[in-house]
C-alpha cells in the first residue's frame, strides 16, 4: 500500500500516512463502510493481506462525498484532488451536472463579492483589505476557470465515465 500511496503522490494531497491508512481502513470497517476479506499469509512472516470492499452503506458513502466534492463552492484541496480523481466512477452527464453546479456557485461567490464594491474600485487604494478583496476574487476566478476547462474535456468525451464501453 506504501508503494501505491507514494505512487500517487499522495503525501502531496492528503494527510495519510502509510501507518494511519491502515487504521483508517480498520475504522471504516468497523463503521460499516469495508467489508475485509483475508487473503494470503504474509511472505515476510507478518499479519495476513486484508482485502476490503465497499459495503453498500459505504458506496453510499462514498458516492456521497464523491458528489459534494465535485458540486461544492469550496471543498478542501485534498478532497476536491481525491474526488477528479474518482470522477470516471460517475456518468458523464452526472460529472457534468455537478461541474456546472460548481461553476454557478463560483459565479455566485464572484457576484456576492462585486456586489459590495462601489463601481470603479481600485483595490489597490484599499490597503490589505483590498488584498483580501484580490486574494477572494482571484481563487474564485481560478476556480471557476478550473472548473470550465474540467467540464469542457468532459463533455468532449475526456475520459471514460461509468456506464461507457
Amino acid at each position: 500500500m506504501r508503494a501505491d500511496l507514494e505512487s500517487w503522490g499522495a503525501h502531496e494531497w492528503s494527510n495519510a500516512t502509510s501507518g494511519s491508512v491502515y487504521h483508517a481502513l480498520k475504522s471504516t470497517a468497523q463503521a460499516g463502510l469495508l467489508r475485509e476479506h483475508e487473503t494470503t499469509p504474509s511472505t515476510a512472516g507478518g499479519p495476513p493481506r486484508i482485502e476490503y470492499e465497499l459495503t453498500d452503506k459505504g458506496e453510499q458513502s462514498y458516492f456521497a462525498l464523491l458528489r459534494e466534492a465535485l458540486s461544492a463552492r469550496d471543498p478542501r484541496m485534498d478532497l476536491l484532488a481525491a474526488a477528479v480523481g474518482f470522477i470516471e466512477d460517475l456518468p458523464r452527464a452526472e460529472a457534468v451536472a455537478l461541474l456546472r453546479r460548481r461553476a454557478a456557485a463560483m459565479a455566485e461567490w464572484e457576484a456576492s463579492i462585486t456586489a459590495h464594491l462601489p463601481p470603479g474600485t481600485d483595490l489597490a487604494t484599499w490597503g490589505p483589505v483590498g488584498d483580501v478583496i484580490g486574494l477572494w476574487l482571484h481563487t474564485a476566478r481560478s476556480r471557476a476557470e478550473w472548473t470550465r476547462n474540467l467540464l469542457a474535456r468532459l463533455e468532449a468525451g475526456a475520459y471514460r465515465m461509468a456506464g461507457e464501453s
